[in-house]
């Protein structure tokens, strides 16, 4: 291999987006993934786009990302199943409504269409919630894709080099495969998401395990992305196990249902006790779920850090090692948007976005 290529280890939607995006830009790309395209936390995942504003760095990243997945999903409307069905944020009391209501100017601010919902306008809009909300907030432009179709389909584009093996290290040059095979490359990208520490201990990342449950067929039960306001405040809790009401439609007309949080969980087995919960805060939300049947459960692994912002960009004590990882539930939203950061960075242009805070020197002390 010749010292300009790049060497990417995980192919799932971060890597097979920075993969599709390095090659846009003139570089030949090695793609090294264990198990299949797309499998992984991109399987397992909701398939979600969403903008959110739980910090400014973290909407102005799932913004960008999702302006990105609408053009590329409007191209493509059937590869990708891209379902732009928009999000409805759902306020379960006056000071959630509050919260809501002063949600509206950041998105606004940001580029995005936001709509508060009284509860009239909620109901037209999701009428199986259930009596008695006060109202909500409306995401219009936010969407569902199939996420391992759209991961392999934005590997295809490359026409790079796709091995099946398993790194067991990563070098100045290049990384060890578990064949004992060595690839060179003067850049080696990190994406695979929670199992990143297995090749880079020091990484500030955390597994948090999460349960989703899938029905048959029920076109028309929901219209949008439907979620609790008190979703994001959940999926950043530093310690704590947790449930929220997240719900969505796929364009089979089958509803996923989620969401949870379990920490320092190693296996993937279903867990009753969670999974209960869980479908219990649905119902409550929305007590028509009761009546629907399901056809499969499963689990996955979101990669999380500290400050809920994900690592893009060079480890700044491992020459050659740059990152993509550490995006928690939002690696499918902000994939596009990280793979243009990333390039950007690589090839030295201008970025579409300030990196800084997403650079993973913010978690290492200089020497």
């Amino acid at each position: 291999m010749s010292p300009s290529d790049v060497i990417i280890i995980g192919g799932g939607i971060v890597g097979c987006a920075c993969a599709h995006r390095l090659a846009e830009t003139g570089w030949r790309v090695t793609l090294v993934e264990r198990d299949t395209i797309g499998s992984g936390a991109t399987a397992a995942g909701m398939g979600q786009i969403v903008a959110l504003d739980d910090s400014p760095a973290e909407l102005v990243l799932t913004a960008d990302s999702q302006r990105r997945w609408h053009t590329l999903g409007q191209a493509n409307p059937l590869i990708h199943e891209y379902t732009p069905c928009g999000t409805v944020w759902v306020a379960s009391d006056d000071e959630e409504l509050t919260l809501a209501a002063a949600k509206v100017s950041s998105y606004h601010a940001a580029g995005l269409h936001a709509e508060l919902l009284d509860a009239a306008a909620l109901y037209r809009h999701e009428p199986n919630l259930r009596p008695g909300l006060p109202g909500g907030l409306r995401i219009a432009g936010d969407a569902v894709v199939y996420s391992s179709r759209s991961a392999a389909w934005l590997w295809e584009q490359t026409g790079g080099t796709l091995i099946h093996d398993e790194v067991t290290a990563i070098q100045s040059g290049g990384v060890t495969l578990a064949n004992g095979r060595q690839l060179r490359a003067d850049v080696v990208v990190l994406a695979t998401g929670s199992r990143a520490r297995e090749l880079v201990p020091t990484l500030p990342i955390r597994p948090k395990k999460g349960h989703l449950v899938i029905t048959d067929r029920y076109p028309g039960f929901i219209h949008h992305q439907v979620a609790e306001m008190g979703y994001a405040k959940n999926a950043h809790l530093a310690d704590v196990d947790s449930v929220a009401f997240n719900i969505q439609p796929r364009a089979t007309g089958q509803i996923l249902i989620g969401s949870c949080r379990q920490y320092d969980i190693h296996t993937p087995e279903v867990d009753p006790h969670m999974l209960g919960r869980m479908l219990q805060r649905c119902i409550d939300f929305m007590p028509g779920l009761a009546t629907l049947s399901t056809l499969r459960v499963w689990t996955g692994y979101r990669a999380a850090t500290p400050d809920g912002l994900p690592l893009i960009g060079p480890h700044p004590h491992i020459p050659g090692l740059w990152l993509a990882t550490g995006h928690e539930g939002l690696g499918i939203t902000t994939s596009l948007g990280t793979a243009d950061l990333l390039a950007a960075l690589l090839n030295h242009t201008s970025p579409a976005i300030n990196p800084s805070p997403y650079l993973p020197e913010r978690f290492f002390p200089a020497h």
